[in-house]
């Protein structure tokens, strides 16, 4: 997609390109404004990677609302930046992205994903409730202990307890629907146990490693995996 340079909108060291339709950050914004910009709002457009940042090394703030960035999205080291938005994307599971962002923004203290179907509140789904959305917060701030601010809150002392102690815990995973899993495992479901061929001492607990946890309002219990998924 062409990008033309008439519709970059810059004041002092703010820098807005918004709603342009572009996909990625061209060459010209960065050879251009890469070393001045201390904010950068690429809000409203159909951003899929953010791979041209790597020439904004003082980047402060940046906005990128209302884009199409997803799971896979990286950012490159951008050791000034504390404060991101990245509401109203494409996000499912954000653990890689925090990761990243721990890794490669030191300075973090505001972040942003409201809008999200991994940021679990009623803006996405009206079947989440405020236990869903604490639990998420437990996790990314167990991911970012530096964070001052998630989403529209500031983030508490108790908040920073909680996630210390149980953040690593309250990833939030979606269980297939039988659906799904039949389709994988057609034998699996709604096969009886013959009891009668079996004496009561036979049987014997299994010991298995927990792989996730799902959290949630319709949560089933823990979902362990079976010695045949080891």
């Amino acid at each position: 997609m062409a990008h033309n340079e008439s519709t970059v909108v810059v004041n002092g060291s703010q820098v807005s390109c918004i709603g342009h339709d572009w996909e990625d950050i061209p060459d010209f914004l960065g050879a251009k404004y890469g070393e001045v910009a201390r904010r950068l709002d690429l809000s409203f457009n159909q951003m899929r990677s953010l791979t041209g940042l790597k020439a904004f090394s003082q980047l402060e703030e940046l906005i990128v609302d209302n884009n199409l960035l997803g799971n896979d999205l990286r950012l490159p080291r951008l050791p000034r930046l504390h404060t991101l938005t990245l509401n109203k994307n494409q996000f499912t599971d954000i653990e890689a992205l925090l990761e990243n962002l721990a890794e490669v923004t030191p300075a973090l203290e505001y972040l942003s994903l409201l809008g999200n179907e991994s940021c679990p509140n009623q803006l996405v789904s009206m079947d989440k409730d405020e236990d869903d959305y604490q639990r998420y917060r437990s996790f990314v701030l167990h991911k970012l202990t530096k964070l001052k601010f998630l989403d529209t809150r500031r983030v508490t002392q108790w908040e920073r307890s909680e996630a210390e102690a149980r953040g690593a815990f309250m990833k939030v995973v979606k269980p297939k629907n039988d659906q799904e899993e039949s389709a994988l495992h057609p034998h699996r479901y709604w096969v009886p146990l013959d009891v009668s061929a079996r004496e009561l001492s036979s049987f014997g607990g299994v010991f298995t490693k927990c792989r996730y946890v799902y959290y949630g309002k319709h949560s089933e219990g823990n979902r362990f995996i079976r010695n045949d998924q080891l």
